[in-house]
């Protein structure tokens, strides 16, 4: 585990996160995101080999960890919530619903946010750092980079640069 996760944990839990740390450091996606996302940079693997759950205190934003991937959590929003959602705009429109997924299979979510309405942040896996960026509704694929990596990321979530409130 990288000292940057380790770092993390013992500041959410000192901030009041709910975090919980995984018995088994082994990862065991659902085939469906190893078909899909089969460029996971590292330090999120990382993260995930350590992180079972990580909830700010109001439990209106989390990580997404290896359960809500395999749809196994007591979330009530699915990992792909917002995507689910823009496909669902998208209604008939096979090029648009096409498009959609094409995007969201470039960026995989790691973070989603019920607080002040949706959004969410994701790395983009079409670069080689795992740049991390930020969307909200409604219009989801519009976004914004926030951070180069996912230290970086962590990071400024430490420093309250980025505030979930």
């Amino acid at each position: 585990m990288s000292s940057k996760i380790q770092e993390f944990m013992n500041w959410a839990e000192s901030n009041g996160w709910k975090i919980t740390q995984q018995t088994n450091s082994h990862i065991n996606f659902d085939v469906g995101i190893i078909s899909r996302y089969k460029k996971i940079p590292d330090g999120y693997l990382d993260f995930l080999r350590v992180v079972e759950q990580c909830t700010t205190p109001d439990e209106k934003t989390w990580f997404l960890c290896e359960n809500e991937y395999n749809n196994s959590s007591d979330d009530d929003f699915r990992w792909n919530e917002f995507e689910l959602l823009s496909l669902e705009a998208a209604m008939n429109d096979d090029q648009w619903r096409s498009e959609i997924t094409t995007w969201w299979n470039h960026y995989m979510p790691i973070m989603i946010s019920v607080n002040g309405g949706y959004s969410f942040y994701a790395i983009d896996l079409s670069n080689e750092t795992g740049t991390i960026v930020r969307g909200d509704e409604p219009e989801f694929e519009e976004i914004k980079k926030v951070a180069n990596d996912l230290d970086e990321f962590l990071e400024l979530i430490m420093s309250n640069s980025i505030v979930f409130q």
